[in-house]
């Protein structure tokens, strides 16, 4: 495809992307199909020659589209928001012309600078401390990654080499491993799956706290399994606290935790991804109360602010 073609297939694909959309709530929300169904339909080996255009585009509409679980759909009620805009898809179609990868400042000044300030911004509309922000008086700051659950194993292998470190300068002549054997984090029986996998990734014990009858994890029960398992000589290290649990968007005892998080030496790590956005409106604010305690929070702009998936935004009090 050279650029004459690419200009004309671009606009086709404009085409159908509004005409798709614009008509949306005529699909049937949730495919009729049954597993295997693509099998039989595209070759299962690579082809040695490209196709035209034309007939792989057919193939979406044909094979595709049929097994399509259509999530912008007004009929769509499963799961969670994950809502996208025009404008979002075509800052999509540029970065991806652009193609850059910004994992130091060298490789796209541009792409870093914009993070930082961007990250800023949602910093401020969620109401967060200014030690989460990009600026001259913090040691903090947000970055964006791809979803919560790489954010969730970000925030746990940090605690763990912090405190790390800690005990390491404490007890020099204890092997790392002795210490790392002991490790626990904490989390709700509500939290997300993926505190689960960050712990199993992390080589350490994970323990479940029992939420109340509003399916809150509260700073007491939280001390509580904290002091069992000192008296059993392990090392507790990091907390996940959700605020809008994906079960059923119950929030846990932000202030209460954060305090015990505070008086233990525990890493405190804010699980927003469905909620957090709603931050955005002060009457919300009031599930962040200990905010200013914590370590770490994330929350998906690709649910409620109509950015594609994946956007996770992902902010720090301070730098390792």
């Amino acid at each position: 495809m050279d650029t004459e073609e690419f200009r004309i297939r671009g606009k086709e694909m404009v085409d159908y992307i509004c005409s798709y959309l614009d008509t949306i709530r005529n699909r049937r929300v949730f495919p009729g199909v049954e597993p295997g169904f693509v099998h039989g339909k595209v070759p299962d080996n690579p082809p040695i020659e490209g196709e035209p255009w034309d007939d792989i585009f057919a193939d979406v509409e044909n094979i595709i589209m049929p097994g399509v679980t259509h999530w912008q759909s007004p009929r769509m009620h499963a799961y969670y928001p994950a809502l996208t805009s025009y404008p979002s898809m075509l800052a999509e179609m540029l970065t991806n012309a652009i193609n850059c990868l910004g994992f130091t400042w060298a490789s796209s000044p541009a792409c870093t600078e914009l993070e930082m300030i961007v990250t800023n911004w949602l910093g401020k509309m969620i109401g967060l401390p200014n030690e989460f922000l990009h600026n001259k008086d913090s040691n903090g700051g947000g970055v964006i990654q791809t979803t919560a659950s790489e954010s969730t194993l970000i925030s746990l292998l940090s605690g763990r080499s912090v405190t790390l470190q800690r005990y390491s300068n404490l007890q020099p002549d204890v092997p790392l491993f002795e210490i790392h054997s002991k490790l626990v984090a904490y989390c709700s029986d509500q939290a997300h799956s993926s505190v689960e996998k960050a712990a199993l990734i992390g080589l350490v014990t994970l323990r479940y706290v029992e939420s109340d009858a509003e399916y809150s994890m509260s700073g007491s029960k939280l001390l509580e399994a904290v002091k069992e398992d000192r008296e059993k000589g392990l090392i507790p290290f990091w907390v996940c606290t959700t605020l809008g649990t994906t079960g059923c968007c119950s929030f846990d005892d932000l202030q209460g935790i954060a305090n015990v998080c505070q008086q233990e030496q525990l890493w405190c790590h804010v699980d927003a991804a469905y909620a957090g956005c709603s931050f955005i409106c002060p009457e919300f604010r009031k599930w962040l109360k200990g905010v200013d305690k914590i370590d770490s929070i994330a929350f998906n702009p690709s649910k409620w602010l109509m950015v594609h998936f994946d956007c996770t935004a992902m902010c720090i009090g301070r730098y390792l």
